[in-house]
């Protein structure tokens, strides 16, 4: 009887301390993490029994009072940054980030150089210069026709 006790009571001090946590919360965070089987997919995403360990364990880490980036950085701790399907933007991240928007500046910048190039209206080419020898030769065969 005492031991039931104990475990009853355990049982009720354990769910009083854990605060109910919304799918959504559980779900946003699972979607910023890269499932360690899948590779391609988000932990919320993915259907593999890993991902679904690690939603649990997203699931008591918020109901234990933590806030989403303490989850985050949890998994970071233990996976390292590959963990985070989205770069930190800091640090030699920033590459990441920057990169692809460099590169579309430039493909704008080569873009508009060529059209501009391509538009531009030519000057005006002067003919070769005739002398006289080759004027009487154009001359002649211009009567004959």
């Amino acid at each position: 009887m005492l031991l039931f006790a104990v475990a009853l009571l355990a049982l009720l001090t354990g769910s009083v301390g854990a605060t109910p946590v919304s799918e959504e919360t559980v779900h946003e965070v699972a979607a910023q993490l890269r499932c360690v089987v899948c590779q391609n997919l988000s932990v919320a995403d993915s259907p593999s029994e890993m991902a679904a360990q690690m939603r649990a364990i997203v699931r008591e880490r918020l109901e234990a009072g933590e806030t989403p980036e303490q989850v985050r950085e949890y998994f970071v701790a233990r996976y390292g940054e590959w963990i985070l399907l989205a770069p930190r933007r800091s640090g030699f991240n920033l590459l990441v980030w920057g990169f692809p928007l460099a590169a579309v500046a430039v493909g704008f910048v080569v873009v508009a150089l060529l059209l501009r190039r391509w538009t531009r209206p030519r000057a005006a080419v002067a003919p070769p210069a005739v002398d006289s020898v080759m004027r009487e030769r154009i001359q002649r065969e211009l009567e004959t026709e």
